[in-house]
C-alpha cells in the first residue's frame, strides 16, 4: 500500500477520517455509514477482504476487522477452530476468530489512542495492510482445512512453505 504519499500525515480526532482517505487513495469501494464506522472492499490475491473499521470515542480505541470471503461448514469448525489457535501463535499483532454468523474467518485487531493526539496516517495505513498481508499468508491454510479436509497442522505447514525462485 504506497498510495500513503497522498494522504496527509496530519493528525486527527477521528481515525475513520484518515482511514476513508487511505481507503479513497487505495481506490476501494467503501461505505462511510457513520461517523463511528465504516465498511471498505480491498482485493486480494485469494479474494476480496471485507474491512469493517468501528471507532469509539468514549474509550479512545478503534476496532478493525479484516474478513475472508471463506464459509465454514458446519462440520468443519472444530478443524477450523484448532487452525485459528495455531495461526494466532505466529501473529505479533492482531488475531484470527470465528465469525459467528456467517462462519466466516477473520483478522481482528485494536487500536487504543487514549492519551495521543490522534493515529496516524501511517500507524492506520500499517494496520490494514499487516491485517491484508497475513490473510493472504494463512489463506491457503484455511482452504486446505475447509474444503481440502486436511488436518489443521499439515495444512499450516503446507501454507508457510517459503518459496524460493519461479519454475
Amino acid at each position: 500500500m504506497s498510495a500513503l504519499s497522498t494522504v496527509s500525515a496530519d493528525r486527527a480526532g477521528n481515525p475513520l477520517d484518515i482511514v476513508e482517505q487511505i481507503v479513497i487513495a487505495n481506490d476501494w469501494a467503501f461505505d462511510r455509514r457513520s461517523d463511528h464506522e465504516m465498511a471498505a472492499e480491498a482485493p486480494g490475491k485469494w479474494c476480496d477482504y471485507g474491512l469493517y473499521f468501528s471507532w469509539s470515542q468514549e474509550i479512545s480505541a478503534m476496532h478493525f476487522s479484516c474478513a475472508l470471503d471463506l464459509k465454514a461448514p458446519p462440520n468443519r469448525r472444530g478443524a477450523l477452530y484448532e487452525l485459528l489457535t495455531l495461526a494466532n501463535e505466529k501473529l505479533w499483532i492482531g488475531h484470527f476468530g470465528l465469525d459467528s454468523d456467517g462462519g466466516m474467518p477473520v483478522f481482528r485487531h485494536a487500536v487504543l489512542l487514549r492519551g495521543a493526539p490522534g493515529a496516524s496516517a501511517e500507524s492506520l495505513e500499517d494496520m490494514v495492510d499487516i491485517a491484508i498481508t497475513e490473510c493472504e499468508r494463512f489463506f491457503p491454510a484455511f482452504q486446505f482445512v475447509l474444503w481440502g479436509g486436511k488436518p489443521p497442522g499439515e495444512a499450516l505447514a503446507a501454507a508457510m512453505l517459503e518459496c524460493v525462485g519461479e519454475a
